[in-house]
């Protein structure tokens, strides 16, 4: 007799890989917001030919 497949677990694999890459969208998103320039500081634009 073939072996029940445990969707439990795959659920749980599946899951915990979202998780982490939400966590990685949020920590790269906060790592760009810190060398950005703080709201409300004017950037001069750039000379244009």
């Amino acid at each position: 007799m073939a072996r029940k497949p445990n969707y439990g677990y795959e659920k749980r694999q599946k899951e915990l890989a979202k998780k982490a890459k939400k966590e990685e969208k949020k920590k790269a998103k906060l790592e760009g917001s810190v060398e950005a320039p703080p709201e409300g500081t004017e950037v001069p634009p750039e000379e244009e030919s």
